[in-house]
């Protein structure tokens, strides 16, 4: 296999262990994706901006340690920009289930930037677009408008 192959492959297979430590609260595996300096962007999806892969897994523990999650990426678009560095777009799915009865489908794109340090591929950052969220209970699913996020996240910050 070319070292154009083995690094497509390796990116990869880190984006799928991003997925896989994070459903399984695998919180050491999921800080060993990421570069030291790792940025989180999550602005257009209703969050906000995390510096640092230490800061950023903290911040995933806290909001998502009850939670039941299922990332799911695919139709990854990598370049390779040199030997050591990369971008990729991946499209996405994922579901959280924040409580019975109340979960959240959400499907959109992480754009990103890897790293190679060491010999190892590593996630230097990550902004999650949105397409689409449905919150969704037994009832009803509610399509997740621009207004409802911000009526969600008023009140999560109220809560906070």
């Amino acid at each position: 296999m070319d070292s154009n192959c083995a690094d497509y492959r390796a990116i990869e297979q880190l984006k799928a262990r991003y997925c896989r430590t994070l459903d399984c609260k695998d919180w050491q595996g999921l800080r060993d994706v990421f570069s030291d300096d790792f940025v989180s962007d999550t602005t257009a999806a209703g969050g906000s901006v995390t510096e640092g892969a230490d800061a950023f897994v903290s911040f995933v523990r806290r909001t998502l340690t009850k939670a039941l999650t299922v990332h799911h990426v695919q139709q990854p678009e990598i370049e390779l920009s040199s030997a050591t560095t990369a971008s990729g777009i991946w499209a996405m799915q994922d579901v959280v289930r924040f409580a019975p009865g109340l979960t959240m489908h959400g499907f959109g794109h992480y754009r990103e930037t890897y790293e190679k340090v060491d010999g190892q591929w590593r996630i230097a950052s990550s902004t999650l677009t949105r397409l689409r969220e449905e919150l969704r209970t037994p009832f009803v699913t509610l399509f997740v408008s621009d207004r409802v996020r911000r009526i969600l996240q008023r009140v999560m910050k109220e809560r906070t």
